[in-house]
């Protein structure tokens, strides 16, 4: 009996080491010779990988670092990204753009951000307070203190689908931030004022440090979804689909600046390459259009035209690495300026700092 288990078991180790080894020559020969702690590794990488365009900062967790320039991204004195254009006479107050990195226009240069192409097209200035890697509530706190420095006329606020679910969590990318939960139907806020990041070696636990260096264990989490929580230094305080429960009351709390606005739902590009995912954004960015109607604000969904796009140009013509390309900024644009022009936004509307004294 013994004998057999001892074959048993001898038979299961060899087995994954043959699929470890196998993982590895999928990646490449060298990950026969890597063996460090992927998990660690990667975290560094991601702490090390804004190339100083983020900061810390006690209400938000991380901001765009103000007076940052390189690599054609630029920040000005209060940390919005530059919106250059062409156009003359714009109208103020400015339209405020917040969200993520599809917000901020990652991958592609100021002038080719769809913030800085849609002026143009509406007459009118933008602020452009995108911030790469925010979540949904990041956004929604992002945008109160935006409005409360620009007095802006209008609000459009983009997000992806994946900002739900970085709502659930209280350190993305390696940062803390801070998150929401529900009492009683109110939001309460924790994690404020949010604490600096760690050093990402003291994030790991027990199970990254004994099977971090695994190639097998990596693919396989991965494949299941979990590469946030496993290897990129996601921090989860609350259960899967609890940010889509906070959708609505973070757009109603919006709502509450009294400011017209669009909400607008971009996807990433993956979800071109798997018909599942795509299935599940659109479920997720439906959920999300519903709670900013029910708001008051006026709605966008940017799938059906940059499917289109993808269908004319290709997805290497509309897409970059991980975020829309000059074209699909373009695609946005227009699509973002038709929105604001159909439901008259702003309609007149001047914020009650910018009223002439009677």
């Amino acid at each position: 009996m013994l004998g057999r288990a001892a074959l048993v078991a001898a038979s299961v180790f060899v087995t994954l080491i043959v699929l470890e080894l196998g993982c590895r020559l999928v990646r490449g020969p060298e990950w026969l010779v890597h063996w460090s702690n992927l998990v660690l590794d990667e975290r560094r990488a991601t702490r090390s990988g804004g190339g100083g365009r983020l900061v810390h900062d006690d209400a938000l967790g991380f901001v765009s670092h103000p007076g940052y320039a390189r690599d054609g991204v630029t920040y000005d004195a209060h940390g919005y990204r530059l919106a250059p254009t062409t156009a003359r006479d714009l109208a103020e107050p400015p339209i405020l753009v917040v969200g993520d990195s599809y917000a901020h226009g990652d991958e592609l240069s100021d002038a080719e951000t769809w913030a800085a192409l849609i002026q143009p097209l509406v007459g009118r200035r933008v602020v452009n307070a995108g911030v790469s890697g925010y979540g949904l509530d990041q956004a929604v706190l992002r945008a109160e203190g935006a409005a409360a420095d620009v007095h802006p006329a209008a609000i459009v606020l983009a997000f992806i689908a994946d900002d739900l679910r970085r709502s659930e969590m209280k350190r993305v990318w390696g940062a803390e931030k801070p998150y929401f939960t529900r009492v009683n139907g109110a939001l309460v806020e924790h994690n404020v004022p949010v604490p600096p990041p760690p050093d990402p070696a003291d994030t790991l636990d027990l199970w990254q440090r004994l099977f971090g260096w695994s190639v097998l264990v990596d693919t396989v989490l991965r494949h299941q979804g979990w590469q946030y929580e496993w290897a990129q230094d996601h921090a989860r305080v609350l259960p899967r689909g609890e940010g889509e429960e906070l959708a609505c009351p973070l757009l109603a709390r919006l709502a509450k600046l009294g400011l017209p606005g669009l909400v607008v739902a971009e996807y990433d590009p993956y979800a071109w390459r798997d018909a599942d995912y795509r299935r599940e954004q659109q479920r997720i960015s439906a959920k999300v259009l519903e709670c900013a109607r029910t708001a008051g604000f006026a709605t966008l969904d940017l799938f059906a035209a940059i499917d289109a796009a993808v269908r004319a140009r290709g997805y290497d013509g509309v897409f970059r690495s991980s975020h829309p390309g000059p074209v699909g900024a373009e695609v946005a644009a227009k699509e973002i300026a038709a929105a604001l022009r159909a439901d008259h936004i702003p309609k007149d509307h001047i914020p009650k700092d910018h009223m002439p004294p009677r």
